[in-house]
């Protein structure tokens, strides 16, 4: 009996090379549409699926191979039942199914694209097919992929190529091929179900002049593909990949260095966030997900230094990500210091030329999709960013929160002591509630103008934060204003940061012993704004 294919692909990569293979071996070549063409165009013998149907195209092209003619030949088992009443219908089996989809993914990634464009480009026929011939895996073959045509013909040929361990007309091998057919239609229906429900979002009022965020969606649709196999995770006895969500560019490219870890990307997303909250110039320097050092300045060079200066202990293999084109005396001020990553959204050609000739190891990433902290991955280790809901992993399922993209909105801030802030100290205060946000809770900043001096992160009890950013401070701590992620709940850190010399302190406010803290506060002359909002990062 002539085994019968039916060929229906958009990426037409590889088909005629694999079409005239299948030929070779005496399959019947049934193609709808411009698959038909082409292979025609070939010099193929092909049958169109409209000699099959008895039926032409309809609706432009919508409905051409949604018909019994086609999915009983591929649904049918290889059963003397299910065979005669294909033979009853006059309808023959089909043995192989190629099929690739619309490029929906590629065409809303678009800049300006339409809604009638990125529906036109929702496959139905495709998936019906791919979805059939995987669902009947014990008898017919489903390819969705170009890059398995040569294992697969191999296979089918019976010789020994890389990638052909088993007859294609083994079950197992059916098996993998429908498990990856089954993948890829389901990467495409969470790429739609991702853009319908981002544009089912679109346009909601603002809240009080916000933005607002859409409402939690009842199911969450994930979709990511493995773009690269790491060496290991955390620690080495841990498997790790890279992957990217499903129709998302890279949102940086590499430039030189070694190949980038999970835990180098891990401290880049949290590095790369942190500039982008300023529009001064502004860098980061981030060991752990944690700043040692961010600062703005009126140079990208003086915001180093500030931010280096900050903990020149801890910039050493650190992680560095500036907002700004970085040039030749940027980096020249790195010296012998050893950096992991560094990240900008662009570099002049001196500033390349001499990283690659006195940093070779450093990591340099180019960011490609400007400010991405806003919309693609931002959180660290077990979490991660879809459209704007950030996801941790838990056992038996998922968290699921907005960002937190607050800026600052001093129009909303409350002087709760005898002594409000200086114009001096409010713009510092303004500086340290973007930067304590990214902080590990519970977290305590010091800051100097636009500058961090010190830093307490990720501790059980607030006032010892204070005590590590007061440490690391020093004679710095004298004059800078103080930021605390979430409301100071007793007195002592308040007196830690008096003893240290900050004058000032921007917090949420609201605690129990609100009056005790606002005690301290005046008794140190300190002057202290409560925000109302708080910026845990756990």
């Amino acid at each position: 009996m002539t085994r019968r294919a039916i060929l229906s692909v958009y990426d037409k990569t590889g088909l005629i090379e694999f079409a005239r293979g299948l030929a070779g071996l005496g399959f019947e070549l049934v193609a709808s549409g411009g698959t038909a063409r082409a292979l025609s165009a070939a010099g193929l013998p092909v049958t169109s699926v409209e000699q099959v149907t008895g039926h032409p195209e309809i609706l432009g092209g919508r409905v051409k191979t949604l018909h019994p003619a086609i999915h009983g030949g591929i649904l049918a088992r290889r059963t003397a039942e299910h065979l005669a009443e294909l033979t009853s219908h006059g309808i023959a089996p089909v043995d192989l199914v190629v099929c690739n989809l619309y490029p929906f993914a590629a065409t809303v990634a678009k800049p300006g694209v339409t809604e009638a464009e990125a529906v036109e480009e929702i496959d139905i026929g495709g998936v019906t097919l791919l979805r059939a011939a995987a669902k009947n895996f014990e008898a017919a073959t489903v390819v969705c992929d170009p890059a398995d045509y040569d294992a697969v013909l191999a296979a089918l040929q019976g010789t020994d190529v890389p990638g052909a361990s088993e007859n294609a007309g083994g079950v197992a091998e059916r098996r993998r091929l429908a498990l990856k057919a089954f993948r890829h239609t389901a990467a495409y229906d969470a790429a739609i179900a991702t853009w319908l429900g981002d544009h089912v979002g679109a346009g909601l009022a603002p809240a009080h002049g916000r933005v607002q965020d859409p409402p939690l969606p009842e199911t969450i649709i994930l979709a990511a593909e493995r773009v690269q196999q790491l060496r290991y995770g955390e620690n080495p006895h841990q498997q790790a990949a890279l992957y990217r969500w499903i129709g998302t560019p890279p949102a940086f490219e590499q430039l030189q260095g070694k190949e980038l870890s999970y835990n180098n990307l891990v401290d880049l997303e949290a590095a790369w966030a942190m500039p982008q909250e300023f529009s001064a110039p502004a860098v980061a320097i981030i060991k752990h997900t944690n700043p040692s050092g961010l600062a703005t300045a009126d140079t990208l060079l003086d915001a180093y230094r500030l931010a280096f200066a900050c903990d020149p202990v801890s910039a050493y293999g650190s992680i560095i990500a500036a907002n700004r084109e970085v040039d030749l005396p940027f980096v020249q001020e790195f010296g012998k210091l050893f950096v992991e990553v560094l990240a900008a959204p662009g570099y002049t050609a001196k500033a390349l030329a001499w990283l690659a000739s006195h940093k070779k190891n450093c990591r340099v990433m180019l960011a490609r999709s400007g400010d991405f902290s806003r919309s693609g991955p931002q959180e660290t280790a077990e979490a991660v960013t879809t459209n704007r809901l950030v996801l941790r992993s838990v056992a038996g399922g998922l968290l699921a929160q907005t960002q937190d993209d607050r800026g600052v909105d001093e129009a909303t801030w409350q002087v709760v002591t005898q002594r409000p802030p200086t114009a001096a100290e409010r713009r510092s205060l303004a500086f340290a509630w973007l930067a304590v946000k990214h902080v590990k809770s519970n977290a305590i900043v010091f800051v100097q103008g636009t500058a961090t001096v010190g830093v307490g992160a990720g501790q059980m009890n607030r006032v010892d934060s204070a005590f590590l950013a007061a440490r690391r401070a020093g004679e710095r701590a004298k004059g800078a204003v103080m930021a605390s992620d979430a409301l100071i709940p007793f007195p002592d850190t308040i007196e830690v940061a008096a003893a240290a010399g900050v004058t000032a302190c921007i917090q949420p406010g609201s605690a129990l012993r609100d009056d005790e803290v606002l005690a301290a506060a005046n008794r140190a002359g300190m002057a202290m704004v409560f925000t109302g909002e708080r910026h845990f990062r756990h």
